[in-house]
């Protein structure tokens, strides 16, 4: 499948877009001094990021990085969020600001991450890898072609037919090296083959495809038995997760490395393995009589799981530390647990009350899913039931041994084999987890192991998700029930209101707002922000919009309503802080009377096409002592106008200066279409927080002055 849905004709080159793609990244790995290069764009439907094109690593290594959340702690993810270039000099540099990508990727290298941020969009990312000579510091030349690169590849992005199809798998491109067209593969070949030492050539795939006498001799192998195959597959004294490793150490860190390795029964050989983009070339010498006689020979030993299989692994643990919701982990199993066993189809149920109910799936209609949803688990007649209740995995290699065992379980959809995964926590089930595969698949020990290891760490992680997900609806209800239900209707005013909690916590967030109506014709409207995010933040919250209320309702200015409403928090000798803004409009002499308690301040659009920020006079947070004055600003409301009143969460982004986020959201509201003002509050946000992943409350009131039509 291309990136392209139709892949049309782009300018300049008449290709594919995945052509284009493909040939910018391979452009940017060239003209860099890069080693590896991949490239990732972000699904349309959710904040994921999919890896499309690769060059310089083998598809499979890439496996635990092929989807990612945006949210993900990983630095392609971090250049996204942020737009900006995250440079990595070093492992050291590594482990410190990324644990978890250097826990799977322990081999020395440099890597650079940069957005590709178009005109009114981020598409995704690069992310580039040099060999483990590279300065720990990146270039001014090096920074220069990034960031040009990211450019052209985000403008070739622009242009390109919408809507955009990912590929499942990304796709691999080539380098390539310049040519050299007075050698021959011949002369080469004939070369080695005058050599007394043994040469073998692997791809990145690292199976082999070129293999001289010499080397097949010492080996111990025909070269038509070797060639095509991967040494620590074809050789059993090369099974070895050690040895593997070195090859995957070579691809990755571009490093050349030596090891010996011992041939049975007695032969020790020297391997030396030197990588460059296109493959690995390997020497292999006898060693000599220089080893040592206590070495014995190598003998039958229990099969091992590949390197790569371990360091899955690893990634998976680690990612599943990080799953916050049951929805987080659904979406951490589908997109990295499957690709990792081969797997198409996902179901995970969570025991509740003697029964199975299906907390998220993958691969299956969702009215299959309704037949099985709450399932009884304490039956022996469905594997599922069974694996539950003896606290051990069962893998079906085909229908029928699915069948052959468990004859009365129904069969709901068309998969071919399944592994069925009790989820216990010390003995107690938690849920199941059931992997399918669309056609017969073979088990084989590795994968038994690594599932069943996982098993015990999915567990864990279905129960501390659940535990949350309670928590987080307890503790926003708890919010909600704070906040207003509906805003009271003004006649001349057309309000909304929007409000967002944190993409991720259980406290309850501080934002709150509120629209008083204090007379026929005028109005008064509140935000703020309670600091910190607790039940004491939230008991507070409801202290102030009560007194804001009750002062305002008297018939108190809007700077006594600030100082009466601060001396309250005095006298409760509260720790916590509160920002807030007041604005009482007069409908009739079009007017706002404003006073801020240290709020950032609000936006006025007077006309379609124009808009600023008001400058509104700061006072102190609310809380911070007695005796305090909040100054007063008047300002003009024109009829139509539309004032914007907003937390400081829609422009407090990570990595970025909030004066230009201001200034970016004072454009898009001064010319995005205001027929609804609840379109235009969705719009607002959007804008600030392009991929959804809003790391702060998000609080947005507007308000339209009108002319009552008679």
């Amino acid at each position: 499948m291309g990136i392209s849905e139709s892949p049309g004709r782009l300018s300049g080159d008449g290709g594919s877009l995945d052509d284009a793609l493909g040939a910018g990244l391979t452009d940017v790995v060239r003209c860099t001094g890069a080693s590896i290069g991949g490239l990732y764009l972000i699904e349309e439907r959710r904040p994921v990021l999919r890896l499309v094109a690769l060059c310089g690593l083998p598809v499979e290594f890439s496996a635990p990085w092929q989807r990612l959340p945006l949210t993900a702690p990983v630095p392609v993810a971090d250049a996204i969020r942020q737009d900006r270039l995250v440079w990595i000099g070093s492992h050291d540099e590594m482990a410190r600001r990324y644990p978890r990508t250097a826990a799977v990727l322990p081999y020395r290298f440099a890597l650079a991450a940069i957005a590709l941020t178009g005109v009114s969009r981020c598409w995704g990312g690069i992310v580039l890898m040099w060999p483990a000579g590279h300065p720990r510091e990146a270039s001014s030349r090096e920074r220069g072609n990034l960031t040009a690169s990211a450019h052209r590849l985000a403008r070739l992005l622009d242009e390109s037919p919408r809507p955009l199809s990912l590929p499942e798998q990304p796709r691999l491109f080539a380098v390539g090296r310049p040519s050299h067209p007075v050698q021959t593969g011949m002369a080469a070949a004939d070369y080695l083959e005058r050599l007394p030492e043994g040469a073998v050539a692997l791809d990145l795939e690292g199976r082999i495809t070129f293999v001289s006498t010499a080397a097949a001799r010492m080996l111990g192998r025909e070269p038509e038995g070797l060639l095509g195959t991967r040494p620590w597959q074809a050789l059993p004294w090369l099974d070895d997760p050690v040895y593997e490793d070195q090859y995957r150490t070579a691809v990755i860190s571009r490093a050349p490395a030596a090891f010996d390795v011992l041939r049975p029964p007695d032969q020790w050989l020297t391997f030396r393995i030197h990588p460059d983009s296109s493959g690995i070339s390997v020497r292999i010498t006898p060693r000599g009589e220089q080893a040592a006689p206590s070495a014995a020979p190598a003998g039958p030993r229990a099969s091992q799981a590949p390197t790569g299989r371990l360091y899955q692994l690893v990634h998976l643990a680690a990612a599943l530390t990080e799953t916050v919701t049951v929805r987080d982990l659904v979406a951490l199993v589908a997109d990295q647990v499957l690709p990792a066993f081969g797997a198409q189809g996902l179901v995970l149920s969570a025991v509740d009350a003697g029964r199975l109910m299906i907390t998220g799936h993958h691969g299956y209609p969702a009215d299959v899913m309704e037949r099985l949803d709450a399932l009884p688990f304490d039956t022996s007649l469905t594997p599922a039931g069974d694996v539950l209740a003896r606290g051990t995995p069962a893998f079906f290699a085909s229908r029928a041994q699915l069948a052959d065992a468990y004859p009365e379980a129904p069969r709901m959809s068309d998969k071919q084999a399944w592994a069925f995964l009790p989820l216990l926590i010390t003995g107690r089930p938690v849920g199941c987890c059931i992997l399918s595969y669309d056609r017969p698949h073979a088990f084989t020990a590795d994968e038994r192991a690594i599932m069943t290891s996982l098993a015990g760490l999915l567990a864990q992680a279905l129960d501390r998700a659940r535990l949350f997900d309670t928590q987080h609806r307890l503790v926003h209800e708890l919010q909600r029930a704070l906040l207003p239900r509906t805003l009271r209707t003004v006649p001349g005013l057309d309000v909304t209101a929007l409000s967002l909690p944190a993409g991720h916590g259980v406290e309850v967030g501080g934002d709150f707002y509120d629209l008083l109506r204090l007379d026929d014709s005028t109005a008064a409207a509140v935000i703020g922000d309670v600091e910190g995010h607790s039940v004491a933040s939230a008991a507070l919250m409801g202290q102030v919009r009560t007194a804001i209320h009750a002062h305002a309702s008297a018939g108190a200015t809007p700077d006594l309503v600030l100082a009466r409403t601060n001396q309250l928090l005095v006298d409760l000798d509260c720790e916590l802080l509160v920002a807030c803004l007041y604005a009482q409009v007069d409908l009739i002499g079009h007017r706002v009377t404003l006073a801020s308690a240290g709020h950032v301040p609000p936006l006025l659009r007077v006309a379609p096409h124009h808009a600023h920020v008001l400058d509104v006079e700061p006072g102190p947070l609310l809380g911070i002592g007695a005796a305090v004055r909040y100054p007063v600003t008047a300002a003009t409301l024109p009829d139509q106008a539309i004032l914007a009143l907003h937390t400081d969460g829609l422009v407090e982004l990570p990595g970025s200066d909030v004066a230009r986020a201001t200034s970016a959201l004072v454009g898009h509201l001064a010319d995005a279409d205001d027929r609804d003002l609840r379109r235009l509050a969705d719009s607002l946000v959007r804008h600030a927080w392009p991929t959804g992943q809003h790391t702060d409350d998000i609080t947005v009131l507007l308000l339209r002055a009108m002319r009552e039509r008679t």
